[in-house]
């Protein structure tokens, strides 16, 4: 018994010694552990950096970064003030209206109202130099049935009275604010459809979902091949929009199209007056070659 418990020990010792710890405690896929933790609340791209350094909260379908776990308020404050701060508003929804200018700005102009500032029409944000932000409200009911503010950017014009447009809102507002502008423009039916599932479901990748899915066991390694493992495929969709259902639809009598595109355009936000300097050094001008 003392003889077995020895080599017990000398056992375990040798084991781990081939494998330092951090290695022992590798998920087998991070991938598919990453989607499993995002059932219910979807992660920004910058979620793991703000997760190790915010406290996290859940809100409109998202996991956010609420407030800092260090004392950093004062070097927040000394980088917009003095240098630049950089803030991720990707959890905003982008829906994207494609069309003819003219019955674009015929329908928009029954949601919005030049009492209260700017529209769509606004001729600097017509020619997509810069971005407006105005009051939506339920078709022809201005000045009541208010539906929020949002932002947006038209695509600067190519020649053609087709015209690309990009409104930004609030995650809480989306679905209101959607729901009317397929009203006004007519757009019912379907475009595209998601048909990419969350997770695939090949043999070797069912056997990786549930070992990490296992809850209260201890993870074995099913997977013999390790890192060469195909990964999962990433969850498709936002907090806001159901993976399964159609994201695009069009109006076949003026040809109207509107897509949700959140969670495909990232948005993030610089603060200070840096922030050009910061934009022109990381951002390099591609060269246009005319045939």
């Amino acid at each position: 018994s003392k003889t077995q418990a020895e080599k017990a020990v000398h056992q375990k010792k040798e084991q781990s010694k081939t494998k330092c710890r951090k290695a022992r405690r590798r998920h087998i896929n991070l991938v598919a552990e990453f989607n499993h933790r995002q059932r219910k609340n979807i992660w920004l791209e910058t979620h793991i950096w703000h997760a190790k350094r915010f406290h996290m909260v859940k809100k409109w379908g998202y996991c956010l970064g609420n407030s800092p776990t260090e004392k950093s308020y004062r070097a927040c404050y000394r980088a917009m003030t003095k240098h630049c701060l950089l803030q991720d508003l990707s959890y905003y929804c982008c829906l994207e209206l494609k069309g003819k200018e003219n019955e674009l700005l015929k329908q928009l102009a029954r949601i919005c109202s030049i009492d209260t500032g700017l529209t769509f029409e606004e001729a600097s944000c017509l020619s997509g130099r810069f971005e407006g932000s105005l009051n939506l409200y339920r078709a022809d009911r201005y000045p009541e049935d208010m539906l929020g503010p949002v932002t947006f950017i038209w695509k600067p014009r190519d020649g053609s009275e087709n015209r690309q447009l990009w409104i930004w809102v609030h995650p809480a507002l989306k679905q209101d604010i959607l729901r009317e502008l397929k009203a006004i423009f007519q757009c019912s039916e379907p475009e595209e459809i998601c048909i990419t599932e969350p997770v695939t479901t090949s043999v070797q990748e069912k056997k990786q979902v549930e070992v990490v899915t296992s809850l209260g066991n201890k993870r074995k390694k099913e997977d013999k091949e390790g890192e060469k493992a195909v990964p999962v495929k990433k969850i498709i969709g936002d907090g806001t929009r159901d993976p399964f259902q159609s994201y695009s639809w069009i109006a076949r009598t003026t040809g109207v199209a509107i897509s949700d595109r959140s969670m495909e355009i990232l948005r993030y936000r610089l603060i200070g007056p840096l922030s050009h300097s910061v934009l022109t050094e990381t951002l390099k001008a591609a060269s246009v070659q005319t045939v």
